[in-house]
């Protein structure tokens, strides 16, 4: 029989509410570990709870963050989304600041220069290019945080990615392995230089005007180092060349002077001053005693460089053999460039377009002429339609590129007039021709800034220390070993030539045991950001 006490300390179990004891529920040895691990558990629940919403879950991170990131350590939601990883859309909010992503890479103020696709055009600024990447990459877009890796410390560099997230795409390994050869060597592309240049003669007589015993230093007389150190500054004809090329003895050869009937001429001092056409104030300031008129030619001198003179001759020579090249008109001189993306050269094209047209109309402001105002009203609305297509190219608006290339022939003149014409502007530019092209009675753009490796970077002021100029620049032979008798023949000293080496000079350096050999050394992966300089588009 059942003990009546039992029943205070039984419970019952199931539907027929069997009794069950207590203790085997509470058991009395378990007790205190219940308790004390139900404790625990609520005490790391409150303080969950306390991290997630007071502390801005300091106790919950992976590890403290870059020191690029640093500020938002407490705040997680600024990268990651409510239990996510990190989205792109997080990183866009601070990193692009010119418009929300779009499919149309040619929309105005929609350019999303680090999407995954954008790195094919590295540090070029050629956003045509972006097209083709879509193309090959389609819509296949690496997360950010995939290559930039964070909570790895306040001393982690999270843009020096490994180069394991490389190669999974690139088949290629390191610099040593498989590296393609550069472009410019693989191919055998010349340099697009437009001037005829001797580097041999220039560094000898640097070498003997300014007493130097060091060749090298011959070099970095017109090769200027930027503040950087890394490149190098634009040449300039005032600062490099002026100082030997005098021109008190340069003159032009005796020149058929233009008459009402025969085009085929140039225009005097006194001709051009009575036009008195846009542009052309300075013949009013030009010494008359230049020009020296023998019979029915004239001979100038001295020419200077850019001589206003020569360049409007040669312009409406031009005129006459190509009427309909409207802004290409404009410029001094014509051609694209291998190393110059036609969106970079057409932007160059149409701020060299607008500074003539706003120098042709301060020309004519404030004459009451009715025919010089017409020709203002024409020149402004020129000057308007630059400007307008000038902003459609740097934003990359789809637009006409500006191509400062021949026109049409003029159809009033035959073949022989044409030759004629072409032939006075050769004999017109025949001083300016031993160092520049002219071809369809124009100069040819001389290059402002040649940049070979457009896919990456070389900090030439890293390398001084270890290595000379001349020990990688070999193309050209500027010195000569001692007793070396070898003749250097003229194509070898030329401009063009690409005095770039190859890169197996590269590896004997950057290997595995030496050198940095990764990626990251040379490349970049996103292009050029410099014109997100702005501090309006971050204020905005």
């Amino acid at each position: 029989m059942a003990n009546p006490d039992d029943s205070k300390k039984k419970g019952t179990f199931g539907v027929s509410r069997l009794p069950v004891a207590l203790k085997y529920v509470w058991p009395d040895t378990r007790r205190k570990m219940i308790f004390i691990g139900g404790l625990a558990c609520l005490g790391a629940l409150v303080y969950f709870l306390a991290d997630f919403f007071l502390l801005k879950s300091n106790f919950t991170t992976s590890g403290p963050l870059s020191s690029f990131h640093a500020t938002f350590e407490k705040d997680c939601a600024r990268c990651h989304d409510q239990f996510r990883a990190v989205t792109n859309d997080n990183c866009s909010v601070c990193h692009e600041k010119a418009g929300a992503k779009a499919d149309d890479m040619q929309l105005a103020n929609e350019q999303t220069f680090y999407t995954f696709t954008a790195h094919y055009v590295y540090r070029a600024m050629d956003l045509s290019r972006v097209g083709t990447a879509r193309q090959e990459y389609g819509n296949r877009e690496t997360p950010c945080y995939a290559c930039h890796q964070e909570h790895l410390g306040r001393q982690a560099e999270i843009t020096n990615v490994p180069d394991t997230r490389c190669t999974e795409c690139h088949e290629y390994g390191s610099f040593n392995k498989k590296h393609p050869e550069f472009d410019f060597v693989a191919e055998n592309i010349p340099d697009d230089s437009t001037m005829i240049f001797t580097h041999i003669r220039h560094v000898k007589e640097v070498v003997k005007r300014e007493n130097l015993v060091d060749v090298e230093r011959a070099c970095l007389y017109c090769h200027n180092p930027q503040p950087d150190g890394k490149n190098f500054g634009l040449i300039d004809y005032d600062k490099h060349c002026d100082a030997c090329h005098l021109t008190s003895d340069v003159a032009t050869p005796r020149l058929a002077i233009k008459s009402p009937d025969d085009p085929l001429g140039v225009e005097t001092l006194e001709t051009i001053r009575e036009q008195n056409r846009p542009g052309t104030q300075w013949a009013f300031y030009a010494n008359p005693n230049e020009f020296k008129l023998r019979g029915s030619g004239l001979t100038k001198q001295p020419l200077y460089h850019e001589d206003p003179w020569v360049l409007e001759n040669l312009k409406r020579i031009r005129r006459l053999i190509y009427p309909d090249q409207e802004f290409a008109d404009l410029l001094k001189a014509s051609g694209m460039l291998r190393s110059q993306s036609r969106q970079a050269l057409s932007t160059t094209a149409y701020q060299e377009a607008i500074q003539t047209l706003q120098m042709y109309a301060m020309g004519l402001r404030g004459r009451p002429e009715p025919e010089i105002q017409q020709e203002l009203a024409r020149i402004d609305s020129l000057l308007k339609a630059a400007q307008t297509m000038l902003w459609r190219q740097a934003n990359s608006v789809a637009g006409p590129a500006f191509m400062a290339q021949p026109a049409g022939l003029n159809p009033n003149f035959d073949a022989t007039q044409i030759d004629g014409l072409k032939s006075l502007a050769l004999d017109l530019t025949e001083a300016c021709r031993k160092c520049h092209l002219v071809e369809n009675a124009n100069f040819q753009r001389v290059p402002k800034d040649q940049r070979i490796l457009i896919r990456a970077e070389f900090d030439h002021r890293a390398h001084i220390l270890e290595r000379r100029c001349l020990e990688c620049h070999t193309e050209i032979p500027i010195v000569k070993a001692p007793g070396d008798t070898t003749v250097v023949e003229k194509l070898q000293d030329r401009s063009a030539i690409q005095n770039i080496p190859a890169i197996d000079n590269c590896q004997e350096c950057h290997n595995a045991s030496e050198s940095s050999n990764r990626c990251v050394t040379c490349h970049y992966f996103h292009p050029n950001k410099t014109n997100r300089s702005s501090l309006l588009l971050y204020l905005d």
